[in-house]
């Protein structure tokens, strides 16, 4: 199977009569692309981003999207909470959630931590994205903690690429159970965090954490955590059904 990496260019390619069935893209750069006459039974798109306008058949069906997610993720509608009192209400909702799964893992076959599905990351490597995510956008971006970043974390896959320091995630091999115990500390600390904040520091201005040149406020850092935290349960209940099913 032949692999495009990116060092094509294939902007503004046309595809006529091509046969792309069983093709897979993986973060590849999708958007403006238009299809016409096309057979997409079975087709699954998964994209974290969705904006409108995404169109099918002519219907822009973000919003379609995003209240069937919301419908299936009780909790998930309020990750862009914007008042103190309704940002403890929906890190609540997520830490209940997040339970129930972690449950549910406890209950699978030894091991199902640790297995991949279509080679995408494990359980336990979501949690420890979800650790660094908030190393990032809290421990980093709002505290200001000059080396944030747990070992055990898992950075993104464009992390080495953009040219960070991998040194800093020196545990890559942790155990499950040094994993949950890292990743409980983090989202009692976001829950404490929140405990706290007012409305005042919630406006304050920060730098970007990958992005210094755009600013961010201490809202938007948290709100970014609820992002990350609601994309990958999804991802991690996705992959568990698979399990699941053998």
């Amino acid at each position: 199977m032949r692999t495009f990496d990116g060092s094509e260019d294939l902007r503004g390619a046309r595809f006529v009569g091509a046969d792309l069935s069983g093709a897979r893209f993986v973060r590849a750069d999708l958007s403006g692309a238009v299809m016409r006459g096309v057979e997409l039974q079975g087709a699954d798109l998964d994209a974290p981003w969705l904006s409108a306008p995404f169109l099918v058949n002519g219907v822009d069906v973000v919003a379609f999207v995003d209240a069937e997610l919301d419908r299936r993720f009780p909790g998930r509608e309020l990750r862009r909470a914007a008042e103190p009192g309704s940002l403890r209400e929906a890190w609540a909702a997520l830490e209940r959630t997040w339970t129930r799964t972690l449950d549910r893992v406890a209950a699978m076959p030894a091991g199902t931590p640790d297995v991949s599905v279509d080679g995408e990351w494990t359980f336990a490597q979501t949690l420890r994205h979800l650790v660094m995510a908030t190393d990032v956008w809290l421990r980093r971006a709002v505290l200001g903690v000059e080396q944030p970043y747990d070992p055990i974390g898992q950075p993104n896959a464009e992390y080495e690429a953009d040219g960070n320091d991998m040194a800093v995630f020196s545990r890559p091999d942790p155990t499950y159970d040094e994993v949950l115990a890292s990743r409980a500390a983090h989202v009692a600390l976001v829950r404490d965090f929140l405990a706290h904040v007012t409305a005042a520091e919630l406006e304050t201005v920060r730098a970007n954490p990958w992005s210094p040149e755009y600013p961010e406020t201490t809202l938007s850092c948290l709100q970014t955590i609820l992002e990350e935290e609601w994309e990958h349960h999804r991802y991690a209940v996705r992959d568990l059904d698979v399990i699941d099913r053998g």
